[in-house]
């Protein structure tokens, strides 16, 4: 990789389309090679970047939701997987803050800021396989935990366990990524995403303090707190809109320099065909709706923000709703385009070395994250029935 610049002479849009040529260098190796991507985690601490969301009373750089996933979309253009892990970071940076108290999480900002520590996932609320002990002044977590993005390389998680003894509540804590009792296993080899790092924790009796258990708020416990999984959801959205944006861009590149049009289109080149105009003009077409709708989300989330403990319900399922009409437009134009883009390319662009497959493969894997029929049906219900979604890990 080239050297980087000095972050201070480049904002931070820059910084990560710097970044993005660099990955860029790459990104097809890597794809097919999988594993944790050290030295592009490296250059993403070195940027500054992980501590774009972070207010600058504490050291970050204090951009807004919007700016801050307008670089994650910037990495998505070339590195969806990376994207991912670097849209997690600031995702559990938001989920200290808004379930945890200002004793809490501004020092672990501070020090976030001061360190460039990377911030890994191993909440996953659907997989309760790891539970709690209760002692005189701590905790014990014990179990497995499955999808555990970008918790490889990290210096922090944010973790969750099962406490049975209260009828099933669910703990979350941020805890030291090399706390002894914590594996993370290189067991990730999915079809996509292939370098997230998402593959499963075990904790063998970790010891976790009163300290770091984020009981106050807690999880989804004030419209305010029900925020973060709206920012994970439009984090999503930005990934997929990136990532579809780069697929164009690549099969753009490749169609009018490689592409040969079909004898029977009587023209001299694959730029003319009109078939391929059709689809390119159907490929924009969608995109623009996904970019006027993401961004618009993206907007919304910053005023709700900034509202803090003065957001109303009524407020949080207006946002809901904007960020799950993107969510849905994001995962079916890209879906379609990732998986159409071979009609602009031809049978040449089906090449192993060219790995124009990995869009599909990445978005096809993230879109599985959760069912897309189910965002649907949380708008259906509104549509009709006037009926606002229900806060949950996913909604």
């Amino acid at each position: 990789m080239s050297a980087y610049p000095q972050p201070a002479v480049l904002s931070p849009l820059q910084r990560a389309r710097h970044l993005a040529e660099q990955f860029a260098e790459t990104a097809v190796e890597r794809d097919q090679r999988g594993g944790t991507p050290k030295a592009e985690r490296d250059a993403l601490r070195a940027s500054g970047l992980l501590a774009l969301s972070i207010p600058t009373q504490f050291g970050g750089l204090g951009a807004s939701w919007s700016e801050t996933l307008a670089t994650v979309r910037e990495l998505a253009r070339v590195d969806s997987s990376l994207a991912h892990v670097y849209g997690f970071q600031h995702l559990m940076l938001a989920t200290v803050r808004l379930f945890g108290r200002p004793e809490q999480w501004q020092p672990w900002f501070e020090q976030t800021a001061r360190k460039n520590w990377f911030w890994g996932n191993a909440l996953n609320p659907l997989d309760t396989r790891t539970v709690v002990k209760s002692f005189g002044g701590w905790r014990e977590f014990s179990g497995k935990k499955s999808f555990c993005s970008g918790a490889t390389d990290s210096e922090m998680l944010i973790a969750s366990a099962v406490d049975e003894s209260a009828g099933g509540k669910l703990l979350i804590a941020a805890i030291p990524s090399g706390r002894t009792g914590i594996t993370l296993h290189d067991d990730w080899d999915n079809m996509g995403q292939r370098q997230t790092d998402s593959g499963s924790a075990t904790f063998e009796r970790v010891r976790v303090e009163e300290s770091e258990l984020l009981l106050d708020p807690g999880p989804l416990s004030t419209p305010f707190a029900c925020l973060r999984p709206l920012i994970a959801q439009l984090h999503f959205a930005h990934v997929f809109l990136g990532l579809s944006e780069g697929a164009l861009e690549e099969a753009r590149q490749y169609t009018l320099r490689e592409s040969r049009p079909w004898f029977r289109s009587k023209v001299q080149h694959a730029s003319e065909d009109p078939y391929v105009l059709h689809h390119y003009g159907e490929f924009w077409a969608g995109l623009e709706g996904v970019r006027l709708l993401v961004e618009r989300a993206a907007e919304r989330l910053d005023d709700a923000w900034e509202k803090q403990h003065g957001l109303s319900a009524e407020e949080r399922a207006q946002l809901a709703l904007a960020i799950g009409a993107a969510k849905v437009a994001a995962t079916r134009v890209g879906l379609d385009l990732c998986s159409r883009l071979f009609e602009v390319t031809g049978a040449r662009a089906t090449h192993a070395s060219l790995r124009f497959d990995r869009y599909w493969r990445n978005l096809r894997t993230q879109t599985l994250h959760d069912p897309v029929d189910y965002r649907i049906h949380e708008l259906g219900e509104w549509a009709l029935n006037q009926t606002r979604p229900t806060p949950s890990f996913y909604s």
